[in-house]
């Protein structure tokens, strides 16, 4: 199909698909969705991002402009599986309810419009806007099918611009398009752009087969090849992807370190995608570090492909991923759409014993969702105990916080086990817990849904990690079709998404060979983002 005729027919469809599912013409389609939105399918997440319908994969060019957030992702706007790939987008201004709006970028005759950034060209180093009206600056991959049928991988893909200067409702792309053509290499794609101030220059990270590559541009248009990290540390196990780099304050400390983080498909710990990440240096040029272990943002199945925004004010360094894993993210319950995001979760960094650690917690602006709430208090567990059985709204969405006292229950065996399991009457339940004899955390969902899904889906993921405190303190995100595990200060994570085909509405608390005291659980509501109440 030619190329023009393929753009009209996309855009045509899209807006009578987002006109048919929110009930509003396509002229109000920049308008939030409305209260009586069908976002209420089976398995729907409600306070996490998903699109109105169809396919979505990595989140791209995030970028924080004139107190919005701009979240764009992989989209096909035709089915609820992997296609020829858009920039779908939205927008926020407080990172939890969400506007959808028209798809930004479309692919062409250069190719499918694959994973990228996106900056503030506040100096217009670029000159595609003006100092009054600096462009927002759009990186992407071109990514060539004819050229990956035919194995000429040198041309499959190259990395292009868009800009913007209507505050990212209308791109434009670059009419030189590509400004940095491929090396040779079959994999070569998903640039994350950042400005460098020391340096004064726009550096441009690209995954390249299983290293990172490095280039420089004083204009974001013209760019020179700078250096390359990986090779020889980190998982190999699969293709690098979706690199981010960006500085960070070590906690407590005047010291700030440089993160690298490159996503990785196959080869996670718990199989399949994940994201793992590299503190170091960065010095204008090449990226070094001394870290001598593969380190892990994310233990669970389902965090992928997650990079930050960029722009973002007060120092805040914000993440989101795919919630989803390439071992079954075709095969999924859901019809009407397909894909979700993590909750938005603040990064830190940590100086763990001369180990500097990623810390990940969900924003604070979570707290703009939370409705009524209720707290137990110092609660001795022994086998198991159901809480908040008479609570109303003690089922998805909500938040729940556990303390446990460990200080006397340290030593080996005692208890075994404890955690907390959350149930529906079909007898299908999902836990998290930690395993006192071994020392590790793990989320157990073997038994977490009744649909036939894939073989790599039913599964236990596991963290080693030794508590040194006299409390643990655990905290759970719990949606319609997704549990997200925060604990010790958010050095430890696992995200899974779960198809429970009851909502789980049952919530244990247990401790095995043994006895442990909860000091305080409490449970709060959360409104769906979609509509008003829950």
């Amino acid at each position: 199909m030619k190329k023009n005729n393929r753009t009209i027919h996309a855009t045509f469809y899209y807006f009578l698909l987002v006109a048919l599912l929110t009930l509003v013409s396509c002229k109000e389609n920049k308008k939030p969705v409305p209260d009586n939105s069908p976002f209420q399918e089976k398995y729907r997440p409600q306070v996490h991002f998903t699109p109105p319908a169809h396919w979505m994969n990595d989140p791209n060019g995030m970028v924080y402009h004139n107190g919005e957030y701009h979240f764009f992702y992989q989209h096909y706007p035709e089915k609820s599986v992997w296609g020829p790939m858009h920039w779908g987008h939205a927008i926020s201004t407080d990172l939890v309810h969400w506007e959808h709006m028209p798809i930004a970028i479309y692919p062409d005759s250069l190719g499918y419009i694959f994973s990228g950034s996106a900056v503030v060209d506040s100096k217009n180093t670029s000159g595609l806007g003006t100092a009054d009206n600096p462009p927002l600056i759009a990186f992407f991959t071109y990514h060539d099918m004819e050229a990956e049928k035919q194995e000429r991988f040198g041309e499959i893909e190259s990395q292009a611009i868009a800009y913007s200067l209507d505050n990212g409702r209308t791109w434009t792309k670059y009419e030189k398009n590509p400004v940095v053509t491929n090396p040779g290499i079959r994999d070569f794609r998903d640039p994350k752009v950042i400005w460098h101030e020391p340096t004064q220059q726009w550096i441009m990270s690209i995954a390249s087969g299983q290293v990172i590559k490095f280039y420089t541009s004083p204009d974001c248009i013209d760019w020179t090849y700078a250096s390359e990290y990986g090779e020889g540390v980190g998982n190999h196990d699969g293709v690098w992807e979706c690199p981010d780099l960006f500085p960070l304050q070590v906690s407590g400390s005047g010291e700030t370190k440089w993160v690298l983080i490159v996503n990785i498909n196959p080869g996670g710990p718990a199989g399949g995608s994940a994201t793992q990440y590299f503190v170091g240096d960065f010095d204008g040029k090449n990226f070094t570090s001394a870290q001598d272990v593969t380190l892990w943002m994310d233990y669970g199945k389902d965090n992928y492909a997650g990079v930050t925004w960029s722009n973002v004010t007060d120092n805040r360094r914000i993440l989101v991923g795919w919630m989803n894993n390439w071992q079954y993210a075709g095969e999924k319950p859901t019809q009407v759409w397909s894909g979700a995001a993590t909750f938005p979760r603040d990064l830190g960094l940590v100086d763990a014993g001369g180990r500097y650690l990623l810390t990940s917690t969900p924003v604070k602006e979570i707290e703009k969702l939370y409705g009524e709430s209720e707290l137990i208090k110092n609660t001795e567990i022994t086998d198991g105990k159901t809480i908040f059985e008479k609570t109303p709204f003690a089922k998805a969405p909500v938040e729940i916080t556990l303390t446990f006292d460990v200080k006397d229950n340290t030593r080996l065996g005692f208890p075994g086990k404890y955690g907390i399991t959350f149930k529906n009457s079909a007898g299908e339940y999902y836990t998290i817990g930690y395993d006192n004899v071994d020392k590790f955390f793990y989320a157990d969902r073997t038994n977490a849904t009744s649909e036939e899904i894939s073989e790599n889906f039913p599964s236990m993921q596991i963290v080693p990690f030794i508590i040194n405190a006299e409390t643990t303190t655990w905290r759970i995100i719990v949606d319609t079709s997704s549990m997200e595990f925060f604990t010790s200060e958010g050095k430890v994570v696992i995200t899974n998404v779960v198809y429970p085909s009851e909502t789980f509405d049952q919530i244990e608390v247990f401790a095995e060979n043994g006895k442990i005291n909860l000091t305080e659980a409490r449970i709060t509501e959360l409104k769906s983002i979609w509509k008003t109440g829950k």
